[in-house]
Order: C-alpha cells, then sequence, then structure tokens
C-alpha cells in the first residue's frame, strides 16, 4: 500500500485559516460506511444523527499556548515549541522542545521570552532539545499561558501583532478542555457547543471522556514512500475507569460508541480489549491506523477533513473504506467545504 494512494487534490484556498463564525456553524458531511453514501447537512444537526443509547466519546485535552518567541543574548530572534514535560532521574523538571535557528542555539544560554518567563536549553536530543522554564508564577503551566501563543499547525500561519492570535486563544480549544498538555487541537471537538452538548443527555446519548494529549507527530508528513513503513509518534493517554464502564455497558446493549476524533479512536482501539471494550488506564499510543486494519470498539466517527496523504486520512480510509473517504473528499473539495483544523466536519455513521 503506497502513501499516493491516499492523495487527493486540494486547493489551497480550500483550507480555513480562520474558525468559523459559530462553532457549530461549520457543515458536516455525513458519510454512510456501509453505502459510501453521503449528505450535506449543519453540524448543528449531529444531535439526528445520534440516537438514544449512543456514547459519544471527547477528548479534554488542553491545548497550551507552546509557542514562546524570545531573544538570545545576542539579540537574535528564537521561537521555541513545547512539546511535553519530562523529567530526568533526580534532575529537575524541564521540557522537549522544538528550538528554531537550533544551530546557533548552546546548552546554557538565557532565551528571554517575557520578562516573567526565561527558557533555557539544557542539551540536544536528536531533533529536540531539553529546556529549563525559569519564571517567577506559581508553577510552569501558568507561565506558559502568559507568555506563550497558540501552537497552530504551519498551514495556519500567524504574524506577529495578528488580530487573530486572540480569537485562536478561544477557538483552537474545545470547550470542554481541562487536561492541559496538548500541542495540537482534537480539532473534530471544536464544533462543539456547550448548548449542543448539554441538549445530548435529553435524546438518551450518554457522554464520556479520554484523554490523549495531541502531540508533534500531528504536524509530521509522511515521508516515506510504502504506509508500512511509518512510524507514528507516540503520545500520552488515559481512560478513566467510568469511560471504561461506559464502553461495556454500551457494547452490551448493542448501541454505538460514537469517536469525536481521530484521537479517541486510536485512544480507545489501543486499549481495546477480548470483549470489544477497553481497558481502563493510562499509557503512550503508537497505534498506526491504516486501510486493513480492524476496528474492535469504535462505530462512528466524528472527524474534520484531513490532508492528502496525512495519517490522520489514512485512519479515516480504514475505519469507512479508501474509495467512499475519497470520493466524499473530492466531493468535498467540489462543494467548497473548509479542511483541516479550522474546517468543516464529517460524520462517519454506521448502521
Amino acid at each position: 500500500m503506497r502513501v499516493a494512494d491516499f492523495d487527493f487534490e486540494l486547493p489551497p484556498e480550500r483550507i480555513a485559516q480562520e474558525p468559523a463564525a459559530a462553532r457549530d456553524g461549520s457543515r458536516l458531511m455525513v458519510l454512510d460506511r456501509g453505502t459510501g453514501a453521503v449528505a450535506h447537512r449543519g453540524f448543528a444537526d449531529l444531535s439526528d444523527e445520534l440516537r438514544a443509547g449512543d456514547l459519544l466519546v471527547l477528548n479534554d485535552t488542553k491545548v497550551l499556548p507552546a509557542r514562546l518567541r524570545g531573544t538570545k543574548p545576542t539579540g537574535g530572534r528564537v521561537e521555541v515549541l513545547l512539546i511535553e514535560p519530562t523529567r530526568e532521574p533526580g534532575g529537575e523538571p524541564s521540557w522537549r522542545a522544538l528550538v528554531s535557528g537550533a544551530k546557533s542555539i548552546r546548552p546554557g544560554i538565557a532565551i528571554a521570552v517575557s520578562p516573567e518567563l526565561t527558557v533555557v536549553p539544557l542539551a540536544r536530543e536528536v531533533n529536540l532539545w531539553r529546556v529549563k522554564l525559569v519564571h517567577e508564577a506559581d508553577d510552569a503551566f501558568a507561565a506558559i499561558e502568559a507568555a506563550g501563543e497558540m501552537p497552530l499547525p504551519p498551514y495556519i500561519p500567524r504574524d506577529v501583532g495578528d488580530p487573530r492570535a486572540r480569537l485562536d486563544r478561544e477557538r483552537y480549544q474545545t470547550v470542554y478542555a481541562r487536561m492541559p498538555g496538548a500541542v495540537a487541537a482534537p480539532t473534530a471537538g471544536l464544533h462543539f457547543t456547550p448548548e449542543l452538548l448539554r441538549s445530548l443527555p435529553s435524546l438518551g446519548v450518554e457522554i464520556a471522556f479520554i484523554t490523549l494529549h495531541v502531540g508533534l507527530g500531528t504536524f509530521s508528513p509522511v515521508r516515506v514512500t510504502e504506509v508500512a513503513a511509518h512510524t507514528m509518534h507516540d503520545e500520552a493517554f488515559s481512560i478513566p475507569e467510568a469511560t471504561a464502564e461506559a464502553v461495556l455497558t454500551t457494547r452490551a446493549r448493542g448501541r454505538r460508541v460514537v469517536a469525536v476524533g481521530t484521537t479517541v479512536a486510536r485512544a480507545l482501539e489501543t486499549r481495546a480489549n477480548e470483549h470489544r471494550g477497553v481497558a481502563p488506564g493510562a499509557g503512550r499510543s503508537a497505534l498506526f491506523v491504516y486501510p486493513g486494519y480492524q476496528f474492535q470498539v469504535v462505530d462512528a466517527l466524528v472527524t474534520n477533513f484531513h490532508l492528502p496523504r496525512s495519517t490522520l486520512l489514512m485512519l479515516v480510509c480504514a475505519f469507512a473504506g479508501t474509495d467512499s473517504v475519497l470520493n466524499a473528499y473530492r466531493l468535498a473539495v467540489k462543494e467548497g467545504y473548509r479542511f483541516f483544523s479550522y474546517g468543516d466536519a464529517m460524520f462517519v455513521r454506521s448502521a
């Protein structure tokens, strides 16, 4: 299976550069997993596609404003993208980070981000740096919140001073985000409003949460020719006991487990057990889902429109069939759907 099999023509203007005026104002393409049939709706109509007894599983990770713009003692500009916290055995807390202009960076220099926050590179680790945050805030997360910018993907550029950056703080975050640690949003969840979520229990739809901290891999292109040769970055996740129990109960009742986003699908499938339920607990997932994979837990999927040749697109193709998904994507391009993080949504439904 070749990466080129997941290519399609995507005009640059189809990649959304800012969110819809309202979260649930985006469009929703409904794709039937069995027949490949397509319907066009609005995301506010998602509740019409859900059924009493369905379990909607959401990723409650919170995106850190992890992009830090700083200055070296020489006056040179540096950009630091924090990836995840780490701690060396017996050492002090640190972070793994991408550092721009890394050839001129040396361990121990002070990169001034703000009067309250300084980044100090400690050691090079292959393509990343281990860095220390020096701050006066109550904790590192508070310091990052005060000084950082949202780590939008490279296809949504923001210059310094762009007025849309303030909107990004709100809209590149789900309304139910509560567990800080992601460097990219679980974008399928960006469409949900508090009102929509509050309406679902009255329809008999149950809601549960997992946490998967979306990491650097979400920005990484597939650089190999053969799909099976690609290696996924691992990401930290946690599945609460209550969510595992809800999945098992839903299965026992013959109802659907609806994953909101590829991150939820990967977390649930990583912990799938022989009862087609999931084992609770924390871990790291490097699960690579592409056509040929047999889903054990997920019955329906809410997702955004993904980029050509991406692992996210491959997962959706594994779930609904490559031909059906690529046909739907080509139709989406023709019909003017907006793609990727700030774009429109798709609901892949099952019987």
